[in-house]
């Protein structure tokens, strides 16, 4: 079960004690508990993913399973949650248990005094058990000091390894370790979640401010309880799309799409307003850019009829609002203004006055709107190629005279219409 305790912040009051309550990593789960059922556990485990997935809680449930002094009485797979080793590893109190920040103790001397504590037996429970958070920020040093102990430690010594940027890990780390990607959670797994904590909570709430929330999150279960907390504050526990949208200060999805049906009009001036009313009301250039990327992406995949995704993150009036200018807009304008707004991210994020390149960025995709496209260049010529091929006979010396260089090249084209073969 959860923390049940008072007066915590979300979350903590609901972080997960045990795989069951782990959100959207359920392959991942069965496999850990699978191991340990069959007695086939890893010397060391490296856990994976973007923040506020669950690395550090998916750690400390595995050393709870290891050290349960419960979990294999009655069939039960799962930490008990009652018993010492359990309470102590949740209170972050046991001896056996040992944790480590990476990103604050980096050198070879903080893996010196790992090493040297690996030799010991564990006091009180099956396994001594390291985790070490966000292992990628240590030193190559220290890394290099921790690789014959992490291939062939004591058989009651485990290692769990969390990290946001495997690439940064060293290939003969990552080959002594089971390493396991923690998911994104997808948003209508994150929705069913808060859900039921706002029942637990008692918490007036619509469906579309939690998949505001949920979108807010970016797929981490930690960004999503943070919201949902202040959500609550804030609006005095009955939340609406209109209070989250005020209280993120998120832009509302409604306004872009209004934007985009205006640069898809060539409403420069009013663009450019629009642009200003964002930055006035303390949107960052790089973020209402960025916004716009991911609402001409929306608008595409309903387009190809792919919006599966688009419907589980946007709320009913958004996604109808999406769809209504899905069918005014053709895809390669969609694909070229989709192209243009990630180029300009960067000279964006880079100028010395970001809404001044913004400004620019969007005067720039109008004019290239307005340009014919290149299959309406190829109709124009094809047609008056035709035109002037079946009017030629009728052409006068005069009228040629008078021609533009252009078509006078075109005239030339066909046999036996050469200007100095037109009679007067």
């Amino acid at each position: 079960m959860m923390s049940e305790q008072k007066n915590l912040p979300i979350p903590l009051k609901y972080r997960p004690l045990k795989f069951s309550e782990l959100i959207g990593q359920n392959l991942m789960s069965q496999t850990i508990q699978k191991a340990i059922e069959t007695d086939r556990i890893a010397n060391a485990y490296l856990l994976t993913g973007v923040r506020g997935v669950g690395k550090t809680t998916t750690a400390r449930i595995i050393a709870k399973s290891l050290n349960c002094l419960n979990i294999d009485s009655n069939g039960e797979k799962e930490p008990c949650g009652i018993c010492e080793n359990c309470i102590a590893i949740t209170e972050s109190r046991s001896v056996d248990v040992y944790e480590m920040d990476a990103a604050s103790r980096t050198g070879i001397a903080d893996i010196r005094e790992l090493i040297e504590g690996v030799q010991y037996s564990p006091v009180s429970s099956k396994y001594k058990v390291y985790i070490v958070d966000e292992v990628h920020m240590l030193s190559t040093a220290a890394f290099n000091g921790l690789l014959k102990t992490l291939e062939e430690p004591p058989p009651h010594v485990k290692f769990i390894f969390a990290t946001t940027e495997v690439r940064k890990i060293p290939t003969t780390i990552l080959s002594r370790c089971q390493r396991y990607d923690l998911k994104r959670v997808e948003p209508e797994d994150l929705v069913s979640f808060l859900k039921k904590i706002c029942d637990m909570e008692g918490v007036q709430f619509d469906q579309g401010s939690l998949k505001i929330i949920a979108r807010a999150a970016d797929g981490s279960v930690r960004d999503g309880l943070s919201i949902l907390d202040q959500s609550i504050t804030f609006s005095d526990k009955e939340l609406t799309e209109s209070k989250v949208k005020e209280m993120i200060g998120l832009n509302d999805p409604t306004e872009i799409i209004d934007f985009i049906k205006l640069l898809t009009s060539g409403e420069t001036v009013k663009c450019i307003e629009m642009i200003n009313s964002f930055y006035d009301n303390g949107a960052d250039p790089s973020v209402i850019v960025r916004d716009l990327i991911s609402s001409i992406h929306d608008i595409s995949m309903v387009k190809i009829n792919a919006d599966q995704g688009v419907k589980n993150s946007l709320t009913e009036a958004e996604y109808k609002e999406v769809n209504e200018i899905a069918d005014n807009v053709d895809l390669p304008t969609l694909s070229m203004f989709w192209q243009m707004l990630n180029k300009g991210l960067g000279e964006v994020s880079d100028s010395f006055s970001p809404i001044s390149a913004l400004e620019m960025l969007i005067i720039r995709i109008i004019y290239l709107n307005d340009i014919p496209k290149p299959d309406q260049l190829i109709g124009n010529l094809n047609n008056l190629v035709e035109n002037q091929a079946n009017n030629v006979e009728s052409i006068k010396v005069k009228e040629v005279k008078e021609m533009d260089p252009k078509l006078k090249e075109i005239v030339d084209f066909f046999p036996g219409t050469k200007v100095e073969n037109l009679e007067e």
